[in-house]
């Protein structure tokens, strides 16, 4: 296996479901060692979800499976002593620390950053909570969908008859992941030449706002109110969900010249004269209009053939695939993005997971061994630990 970027550090990750375990699935694509720290007899909670009943009852729930790829298990209760003393060793050796439990109850188990540092002082410890570990908000649960809510981010999905909605995967989860993966990331760098390790205080509420772009950015700089536009680009015009003969078609015309050649193509170029579409402008003032006079053109062929003629003249355009459509694409086959690996029980049945979307040198980023099994390294913590010291030189 080729050498990856963070070969050679070592996560402690306590974390459980999403948020947590999706930022640590990043890290060990990028080669960081991940050891999980698991409730005994329970584990992450993502073992028991999933849509398979037989699966959530082996603690192999298809959430922690598609999670949880190329990291150890080891079985911890941090309440007891032997547990205790062994977590310690265990964060003596490592690089990051990484939780996402309520904020203040890692310190309530004796944890807090001062005792973490005393332990460690070159550790990097990464919380990920709904709200931060400050401010009113700091003590309340958080789900996906309660941020999802909170941020304003259901408020703009949908139109105006069907706002709020929420969007259709737990993207709030997997955007405080990327933030944390991104700042642990930053942090191993800086203390490269610090020699200093720090402490991660990552939102899920303000990691999803600020992922709201141009949402965002037109109420607090233009003092626009966004407001929902369905599967409509609010930025420009044509540019969104159209019609085409055997199903949806998504086409963003957004420069003049994309515009200008679309007409073209549908054999409309008298649009372009009309002055409800001649400039941008008037173009999103007039788009119910516009996209009236585009659709009946576009009813005429398949989604296919459009996709391939527009992308060929330069705008940009694609059918709307159901997700199956989507994981079975000669593109994602193309660059690796999807990898089969043995499940983990060594029963016969399928395992696929997906990479980061990432290639280094050309190569993507795969898992190097499955999801493990509750506690599967339980046994052989000890030499886990010793192993994380040697890579650190500080074995006795």
């Amino acid at each position: 296996m080729q050498p990856r970027p963070l070969d050679g550090i070592r996560v402690l990750d306590l974390t459980n479901v999403l948020a947590g375990p999706y930022c640590s699935y990043q890290l060990m694509l990028l080669g960081a060692d991940v050891v999980k720290v698991e409730v005994p007899g329970r584990g992450d909670l993502a073992r028991q979800l999933g849509p398979d009943a037989e699966l959530n009852e082996r603690y192999l729930g298809t959430s922690f499976l598609a999670q949880n790829a190329g990291k150890k298990s080891v079985e911890l209760d941090l309440k007891d002593p032997a547990g205790r003393e062994t977590f310690e060793e265990l964060v003596g050796a490592a690089d990051v620390l990484l939780e996402n439990f309520r904020a203040g109850v890692l310190a309530r188990l004796g944890y807090d950053w001062q005792r973490l540092q005393a332990l460690n002082p070159r550790l990097i410890a990464c919380s990920i909570t709904g709200f931060g570990q400050t401010g009113p908000m700091s003590q309340a649960p958080a789900y996906d969908q309660i941020i999802q809510g909170l941020s304003g981010m259901m408020s703009v999905t949908g139109t105006r008859d069907t706002a709020p909605l929420r969007v259709g995967f737990p993207v709030c989860d997997s955007i405080g992941g990327l933030a944390a993966a991104l700042a642990i990331v930053a942090a191993v760098a800086a203390r490269h030449h610090s020699g200093a390790g720090c402490q991660l205080d990552v939102s899920m509420l303000e990691a999803s706002i600020s992922a709201m772009g141009w949402t965002v950015s037109n109420y607090l700089l233009a003092g626009v109110p966004p407001e929902p536009t369905g599967d409509q680009n609010a930025t420009a015009a044509p540019s969104g969900t159209f019609d085409a003969a055997d199903g949806p078609l998504n086409i963003s015309a957004n420069r003049q010249e994309q515009y200008e050649t679309l007409c073209r193509l549908v054999g409309r170029p008298e649009l372009l004269t009309d002055p409800r579409f001649a400039a941008p402008e008037a173009r999103k003032e007039h788009r119910a209009a516009l996209n009236d006079e585009l659709n009946p053109a576009l009813r005429r062929r398949p989604a296919a053939e459009w996709e391939r003629e527009l992308n060929a003249a330069g705008v940009p355009a694609a059918r709307i695939l159901t997700v199956p459509q989507a994981l079975e694409s000669e593109q994602l086959a193309h660059r690796g993005f999807i990898t089969e690996l043995p499940f983990p029980d060594g029963s016969a049945r399928r395992l696929d997971v997906v990479g980061s979307g990432v290639l280094f040198d050309g190569v993507p980023l795969t898992p190097p061994a499955p999801p493990p099994m509750l506690g599967e390294h339980t046994a052989v913590v000890s030499d886990l630990i010793a192993a994380w010291r040697l890579k650190e030189g500080v074995a006795e």
